[in-house]
């Protein structure tokens, strides 16, 4: 027998079946329907299911059949008109009847045919851990194999998958390392990891961040929907309905295998606790990603939450956050403390719509996860079970949740990886180096005017003094002035222009290490007294072959005059 797709709605005095079952022999089907008991029958189709609520047959019920698209739809009224069914879009839970209790500690239905009741009771959840002494933990209680998974109900799994799983999660040897010697190699592991210059780039250059906490996931819309309809009525019962799932979605609650989870007070606490875990790591991914998946999404998810990769085990709301943070701020691509306190908002917006949000969330992990190898281990693990059971929580136990979640506060000092001494010593470098930039600014435009001056005066003496001397003079010296300085040029490289250059002034050669007239008639800015990236000896080097290579001596009228006549001869 095939188990057809199938969608349930309401409105205050009807219930709507619509039950999908193509090439279905529809001359023989079958509806039958009592109390919360529901039954449907068209080969090879057969759909049972339990209602959160009592119908009930009185003349008014409805039914047809779409022969086209072959579905079914019936209406059946309800026992008491008005009363909002809840949980009509868990399909898992749907799918069987509620038994009794029983005594074991855990049940699994193999045939799927048989959900019990939840095992929680309706009293309020105590979010306390009872304390209990420190105890020495012996050898032989260490050769003991340790429990994680879904309320520490798995054990031996890695003895046979440890090479699989080696790319999966961060801990070594899980079957033999116990909680708290998990969190202390977790912590080591954070602060190895840490990089302040990754962070510090982050916090500087923040504008890609600023642009993914502009975005707007699917939840923000829903949750903007629920408190406007929360204003108007005072129904909490009814903003469930803002959520609605895919037929992809849907498929994947009719593919879960039905169980039951006996869960003792702190198993219960740890579960609650680790799923705040998992939702804080897949608001962080879906916002960095902008909502649009990609290879990295699997690895982002199970890399923020030390539940998925280290098997944390939690006791409090404020340690998860502290190790939400410090894994933000160590491993992904993204690190901004923005970024986390993003999160977090998120995840009290999901708590609040309720369980049907919460779903959405798990199944779009699971997915993510199964798609991804050898993620899809995890789903094994956690994710399954997490979306068995949270279609049986009360939403007032989320809701508490979420309440819980809204009065933890979170600072960069509370992570222990001295944020606030990183991004103060930033600063002050940065302030330094502004200072030093603008004094260098001032003094060039000091030098560069004073540079001006003493041109603008050599330039008048020379033009007093030309007109005293004869022409024949004039010209002679000019062709002396330059036929060394061209000399000089043509052997300066890049090392020597920066570190020394030859004027000729009144016929004799002196060195200028601050290049100041070359580099303010060029429009260049000025160099620094010592050479950026040459070697003492190398200076050295290329002022002897300088040496060598140009004699400058004082210069007479005698020798000015033999230098020009040799000058022509040469031109002749």
């Amino acid at each position: 027998m095939l188990t057809p797709a199938f969608d349930l709605s309401q409105d205050p005095d009807f219930l709507t079946i619509a039950i999908r079952v193509p090439y279905a022999r529809v001359s023989e089907f079958d509806v039958y329907f009592e109390g919360s008991d529901f039954k449907f029958y068209a080969k090879p189709y057969f759909l049972r299911l339990t209602l959160p609520g009592r119908i009930v047959e009185n003349g008014s019920e409805q039914g047809s059949y779409d022969a086209d698209k072959g579905i079914f739809t019936i209406r059946l009224p309800k026992e008491t008109p008005g009363q909002h069914f809840e949980g009509l879009n868990m399909l898992t839970a749907l799918l069987a009847p509620r038994k009794s209790r029983t005594a074991k500690p855990l049940v699994e239905e193999i045939d799927a045919s048989e959900i019990p009741e939840e095992v929680v009771d309706d009293e309020e959840f105590d979010w306390e851990i009872e304390q209990t002494p420190y105890e020495e933990v012996s050898e032989s209680a260490l050769n003991l194999q340790c429990h994680y998974g879904f309320g520490n109900l798995r054990s031996g799994v890695f003895q046979r998958l440890q090479d699989e799983l080696n790319d999966v999660i961060d801990i070594k040897n899980p079957d033999f390392t116990p909680a708290a010697e998990r969190r202390q190699k977790r912590l080591a592991a954070e602060l190895a990891k840490f990089d302040p210059d990754h962070y510090l780039a982050d916090f500087f250059e923040d504008e890609a961040i600023e642009q993914i906490l502009k975005y707007n996931p699917w939840w923000t819309d829903k949750y903007s929907k629920m408190k406007a309809f929360l204003e108007k009525s005072q129904e909490e019962e009814n903003h469930a309905a803002l959520v609605s799932f895919s037929e992809e979605e849907k498929y994947q609650l009719r593919k879960f295998v039905n169980k039951s989870y006996l869960l003792d007070k702190k198993a219960c606490c740890q579960v609650y606790y680790s799923l705040i875990d998992i939702l804080l790591a897949y608001c962080y991914e879906t916002r960095v990603t902008e909502g649009e998946k990609n290879v990295e999404s699997a690895w982002n998810i199970r890399k923020l939450s030390p539940t998925l990769c280290w098997f944390e085990t939690w006791t409090n709301v404020h340690d998860i956050m502290v190790s939400f943070g410090r894994r933000v701020l160590c491993y992904p691509l993204y690190r901004h403390f923005k970024l986390v306190m993003k999160a977090y908002r998120d995840t009290i917006k999901i708590l609040q719509l309720g369980k049907s949000a919460v779903l959405k969330c798990l199944l779009d992990i699971h997915k993510i996860f199964q798609e991804n190898d050898p993620a899809y281990i995890l789903n094994d693990l956690y994710i399954s079970d997490y979306c068995v059971w949270i279609q049986k929580v009360k939403s007032k136990k989320l809701a508490a949740l979420a309440e819980a979640l809204k009065e933890v506060s979170l600072t960069k000092a509370q992570l222990g990886l001295e944020l606030e001494e990183l991004e103060a010593a930033a600063l002050l470098v940065q302030e330094e180096e502004t200072a030093l930039k603008a004094a260098h600014s001032v003094s060039g435009q000091q030098t560069l005017c004073s540079s001006s001056e003493a041109s603008d005066s050599e330039d008048s003496n020379s033009t007093v003094s030309s007109g005293n001397e004869d022409s024949d003079s004039d010209s002679e010296q000019d062709e002396l002035k330059d036929s060394p300085s061209e000399i000089v040029n043509s052997l300066q490289g890049p090392f020597l222009e920066e570190s020394s250059a030859l004027l000729i002034a009144d016929g004799g050669a002196c060195r200028n290490t601050a290049i100041q007239e070359s580099d303010a008639n060029q429009g260049k800015p000025l160099a620094s007294s010592q050479p950026l990236g040459v070697s003492g000896p190398l200076i050295e080097e290329l002022g002897e072959q300088l040496k060598t290579t140009v004699q400058v001596s004082e210069p007479n009228s005698t020798t000015a005059v033999n230098h020009s006549n040799m000058q022509e001869r040469d031109t002749k």
